[in-house]
């Protein structure tokens, strides 16, 4: 479970504390350093970081070439980025990560709220939060790639109520698991694509 500091310091306002904590339950990662690459539905092996130096030389060799995702909040490096060489080692601090994953997430909500017509009802709100972690993990909702996306605006991410989430931690069940994971050797420049079904949310 994160700080409670931690998130009043620095996760994005327009969240609420109980939602940014979900929001890491479901689609984060416990361990600040953490460095996950993959291209498409597949996992690759990537050394384990000891130091955010470490996990700097990771993400730059791989950005460009696989989807690199970083930190607490596991959002994708290299978003917004040019070159490599801008990325930073504050990318895996855990507040510098929460602030910016945080603020992405808030998006996220933002977009899948309006597609669904920024509804009110509390009835509809966990679904919207689901489908944006669903959007989160595979970077695209309903054709759209959300990270590189206007943000809508909108105070939709502050009215997400805390819900029971069980089902949103099978999204990935069918990935390759660390120890599953194909050598790194094998990533192709430019086979970094995300695909995503969204045939079981439908726009009704």
């Amino acid at each position: 479970m994160l700080d409670a500091a931690l998130i009043q310091e620095c996760a994005d306002p327009s969240l609420k504390p109980a939602v940014v904590e979900q929001f890491i339950d479901a689609a984060g990662a416990p361990d600040p350093l953490t460095v996950t690459v993959k291209s498409g539905s597949r996992a690759f092996l990537v050394p384990v970081p000891k130091t955010a130096d470490e996990a700097l030389v990771i993400i730059r060799e791989n950005v460009g070439r696989a989807v690199v995702r970083v930190g607490l909040t596991q959002f994708p490096a290299g978003v917004g980025v040019n070159d490599a060489s801008e990325l930073k080692a504050d990318l895996v601090d855990p507040c510098e990560n929460l602030r910016i994953g945080t603020r992405m997430f808030a998006k996220v909500l933002g977009l899948v709220a309006k597609w669904y017509g920024n509804p009110k009802s509390d009835e509809v709100l966990p679904q919207i939060f689901e489908d944006a972690v669903y959007a989160w993990k595979t970077g695209e909702f309903e054709g759209v790639g959300v990270f590189q996306a206007e943000d809508p605006g909108g105070a939709i991410a502050n009215q997400v109520v805390p819900f029971e989430h069980d089902a949103i931690k099978k999204v990935d069940a069918e990935a390759p698991s660390q120890a599953d994971a194909e050598p790194l050797k094998d990533i192709r420049l430019g086979a970094a694509g995300m695909r995503i079904d969204l045939s079981r949310i439908g726009g009704e």
